[in-house]
């Protein structure tokens, strides 16, 4: 089949050089305009239009996919169907409508549960035990198509959701060439999803990525790890905010938000155990263990707060 595929941001590389590497003609790219990025704010290609260039694929950067001029240069392609790994931009139907086979969407997560922009960092928050991705041909409603295959991948209690998403990503992109393979010779069906299990997965804020300390350890845990690489979970000392990595769970009590400084660790009070800090980092510092931190800071054994 002619294909092209659309796509952002790094997760999306695994499924586009599947599919460059498979037996399909990839004809296009399609992806966000450049944005700013590092310290000088430079606008910077996508990572998906930079390993597209590199394969030697046009690639696309609408403003909008409902751009008249985006949507002539897609139809010039003459693609027979899109596949799509987090491109980031909503398709209006007279896009959807140029691919004769539909526009089919690598989601990571067991449709119909988490529909929504961050399905891998609310599994982890809720506590889930199993996961996955999902094929579906792309509708006007979110992520309520209907569903071509699964995978599925057991959560590990010291995922990040990074960590889940990397393993998502490469174990997705065999799913979608499967199902690609499959369009192509006429083998699968997509099949409405069912209304049981249905849940959603709203973007992360800032906002939301900060510890309340009043919850239980668990729950401190989860939050963190699913904010873990981005937005990244933060609470506040001494009415600055502070960054925090994935934490361990411990034996002792303290009330929520107390510190406990020793040697080699720094415990933090919750609303049932305490939790080992990992690593921390302060405004404008880089990332330390938590011990180097509460060193240079001098702080005494016991009398500290977070969240203060």
């Amino acid at each position: 089949m002619r294909l092209v595929f659309a796509g952002t941001p790094e997760v999306a590389l695994p499924s586009l050089q599947a599919i460059a590497d498979s037996a399909h003609e990839l004809v296009g790219v399609v992806t966000r305009p450049d944005a700013p990025a590092g310290r000088g704010r430079r606008l910077t290609p996508s990572p998906v239009a930079q390993l597209a260039e590199e394969l030697g694929v046009p690639v696309l950067k609408p403003e909008h996919p409902r751009d008249p001029d985006f949507q002539e240069a897609l139809r010039a392609l003459e693609p027979d169907c899109c596949p799509v790994v987090a491109y980031g931009a909503l398709l209006p139907q007279s896009a959807l409508d140029l691919a004769p086979l539909g526009w089919v969407n690598l989601h990571f997560s067991c449709l119909p549960a988490w529909r929504g922009a961050a399905p891998v960092q609310h599994a982890i928050w809720a506590g889930d035990e199993v996961t996955g991705a999902t094929t579906f041909r792309i509708v006007k409603e979110m992520d309520a198509g209907p569903a071509f295959g699964v995978m599925t991948e057991r959560i590990r209690p010291t995922d990040t959701a990074g960590d889940l998403l990397a393993r998502l990503a490469d174990g997705g992109a065999g799913l979608l060439v499967a199902t690609l393979d499959g369009l192509a010779d006429g083998s699968i069906e997509a099949r409405p999803q069912q209304p049981e299990g249905l849940s959603y997965a709203p973007k992360i804020t800032v906002e939301d990525a900060q510890v309340d300390w009043t919850e239980p350890a668990v729950g401190v845990d989860r939050r963190i790890r699913a904010c873990t690489p981005a937005p990244g979970a933060w609470t506040t000392y001494a009415g600055t905010r502070v960054k925090l990595g994935p934490v361990t769970l411990s034996s002792e009590r303290l009330e929520p938000g107390a510190l406990r400084v020793g040697k080699a660790e720094v415990l933090v009070g919750t609303a049932t155990e305490a939790v080992r800090l990992g690593e921390v980092k302060a405004f404008g510092a880089r990332q330390v263990a938590a011990a180097d931190w509460a060193r240079g800071l001098r702080l005494p054994p016991e009398g500290e707060r977070f969240g203060e």
